[in-house]
């Protein structure tokens, strides 16, 4: 499992490195998917199979959204969508389909091994484990961030709309 850990990490690393250096945000949005792909790999490795699969549905399917959502509120029209198509070529999805048969690969070898139990002197934990220490001890905690991110959608909201014109 050392190895299925590394070569995740390795993955995330590069992906990571992509989205930092790309000057393009459609591509460096495709390599950060791939990364958190990776970063999920990286947990079930760990033996920690609910971490990643909310890696999975929380973060990469949080960030496809939030990208389709900021695309609709922009509403750039036709100059914008030229300009999608020209940046959308089939050239520009090599390197995030090279990382994700890469990482695809990984998690058939893992499968195929039966290595998906936990690593020696650790347990696995599970959702209702999870649940019950988020609210318990965190509740707070969870609260707080609740608000946090209430504010945060009627800040962008308020910053997204567009004033009525007399």
């Amino acid at each position: 499992m050392q190895f299925a850990f590394y070569f995740s990490a390795g993955i995330a690393f590069l992906a990571t490195l992509r989205v930092i250096t790309h000057t393009n945000p459609v591509h460096a949005l495709l390599y950060l998917i791939v990364s958190l792909l990776a970063v999920s790999m990286c947990f079930f490795a760990l033996g920690a199979p609910f971490a990643g699969v909310l890696e999975i549905i929380v973060y990469a399917g949080a960030i496809m959204v939030l990208f389709v959502f900021v695309v609709m509120m922009l509403n750039l029209g036709q100059a914008a969508i030229e300009q999608e198509r020209r940046w959308l070529r089939p050239g520009m999805w090599v390197g995030p389909a090279l990382l994700s048969l890469l990482l695809f690969g990984e998690l058939a070898w893992v499968l195929a091994k039966g290595y998906l139990g936990t690593p020696a002197g650790l347990e696995t934990v599970d959702a209702k484990a999870v649940g019950i220490s988020l609210y318990g001890p965190y509740l707070l905690a969870v609260e707080l961030a609740s608000m946090l991110l209430l504010a945060a959608l009627v800040a962008a909201y308020h910053l997204g709309r567009h004033e009525a014109k007399e």
